[in-house]
């Protein structure tokens, strides 16, 4: 019998059984894959990984000019890429098994399915062999979301179509890959393949890349790829993938892009693990409907993570873990997804915390913008020899801080500020006081308010 029984071992399943552990909860934790889940496989870590080579070998083929730096016959080596990303994320992983293990977690690396209520708690089952929970927590991620189009299951079976998975495994860099889908993921791939040799393009149905992020950042980061050579079709809808091509609409009219790989990235769906209807949750979309305690309709039935489809960020699910355990154990919490901070790692960054102008004026804020040029930051323009960036705060007219956009490299250093700042409701007057280290690219935020 255990206290806890945890269905996933990514962001929210290891560390809501940390957490467990700690407070003393017998937890037992199945994953049927790897520890740390897609974001520590297949995700978050292994394409930083990729891209941080592709922006050390961006400098030495010729953007360290700039800077009294040269070097020659400067190439990337895709195959060592790979190995030191698989070299990472596997010090990562075990990282996290040797953590569970010194906590006392048990964990068992198969699929688990759910058979319903039993004597005390949830009984699941696995391998032929029953355990009995007085709590569960789903923790099961998201996967790739596969659109019905025309030709797209044969092409992924004949690996000429991939998701991320795959992507981040290819063994040679293609000459030309067509990525349908110009969010985060499919930036930050476009943004490796580019540097690391191939021609890209770019399809998005949107009139804009980065998903929610603001409008003239977007614009910016795009014009940024462009001059990188990545090609963008907007308001653009893939129609059907065969051999060596992918058909895209635009308007009326069709046209076959010939590439040597696709990469297929449009969003992720929630995976809710085997026996989820034993339990009568209350699903939305496919996803599990939890309140703000992430607690489940069900009677001691909690759900974190991609699961929930509430924000599919893996910092998202480490506090959602936190805050589902500390109700288990009795101690209120409350998650809040008003501050969740939000980056695209390519070269330059953007990142994003709370409301655009544009937002909190379609929720009825009477809000106003704040800009400024990167280049009020001393550090940043000693080292990001001729880019600008931009940096935006979003305030009521009670000069409250709703929300921050930034463009330019360190926005995921400094964006965790603007995180801090909206979460406390702070206002323009209290930034004022804080004294930010000289010089650092965060002292940014004070050169908006003056």
């Amino acid at each position: 019998m255990y206290d806890l029984i945890i269905l996933g071992g990514g962001p929210a399943g290891y560390r809501a059984a940390e957490r467990a552990a700690a407070k003393g909860f017998k937890t037992l934790v199945f994953e049927k894959r790897a520890l740390g889940g897609v974001c520590l496989n297949e995700g978050c870590i292994p394409s930083k990984t990729l891209l941080y080579s592709a922006k050390l070998y961006d400098y030495a083929k010729g953007g360290s000019a700039k800077y009294g730096v040269t070097s020659e016959n400067a190439r990337l080596n895709h195959a060592a890429v790979i190995q030191r990303k698989n070299k990472v994320v596997k010090k990562l992983t075990m990282g996290v098994g040797a953590a569970l293990k010194a906590a006392g977690v048990e964990v068992i690396r198969e699929e688990a399915s759910i058979v319903g209520r039993a004597d005390g708690g949830y009984a699941v089952t696995s391998s032929g062999q029953s355990y009995v929970g007085a709590r569960l927590l789903i923790a099961t991620g998201s996967a790739p979301m596969l659109p019905p189009i025309e030709g797209l299951a044969a092409s992924l079976e004949s690996s000429f179509a991939l998701t991320n998975r795959e992507a981040l495994d290819l063994p040679a860099v293609p000459a030309t890959i067509v990525i349908v889908g110009g969010g985060v993921i499919g930036l930050e791939m476009a943004s490796y393949f580019r540097s690391a040799g191939s021609e890209v393009t770019v399809v998005e149905m949107l009139d804009a890349i980065g998903g929610p992020i603001d409008r003239e950042i977007a614009q910016s980061l795009q014009k940024a790829y462009e001059k990188k050579g990545v090609k963008f079709l907007l308001n653009t809808a893939a129609i059907k993938f065969e051999p060596g091509a992918v058909s895209v609409k635009l308007g009326g009219a069709v046209s076959a892009i010939h590439c040597e790989k696709s990469l297929v990235c449009i969003g992720r769906k929630p995976v809710l693990p085997a026996g989820i209807e034993s339990l009568n949750v209350t699903l939305n979309r496919g996803a599990i409907v939890t309140d703000e305690r992430m607690m489940t309709s069900a009677l001691n039935v909690w759900a974190a993570g991609d699961v929930n489809g509430k924000s599919m960020l893996a910092h998202t699910a480490y506090r959602e873990a936190e805050v589902a355990v500390n109700n288990m154990a009795g101690e209120p919490d409350a998650m809040d997804y008003t501050a969740i901070p939000s980056v695209i790692y390519t070269n330059p960054e953007a990142a994003m915390c709370g409301e655009t102008l544009a937002s909190a004026r379609s929720k009825g804020i009477d809000a106003v913008e704040r800009k400024v040029s990167m280049q009020h930051a001393g550090r940043f323009v000693a080292e990001n020899e001729g880019s600008d960036g931009t940096f935006k705060m979003v305030l009521d007219r009670a000069g409250r801080i709703l929300g921050v956009s930034i463009l330019g490299n360190s926005a995921s250093e400094i964006i965790f500020g603007a995180s801090l700042m909206i979460g406390r409701e702070m206002r323009a007057r209290d930034v004022e006081r804080i004294v930010f280290p000289h010089p650092t690219v965060s002292e940014i935020y004070r050169e908006t308010i003056f």
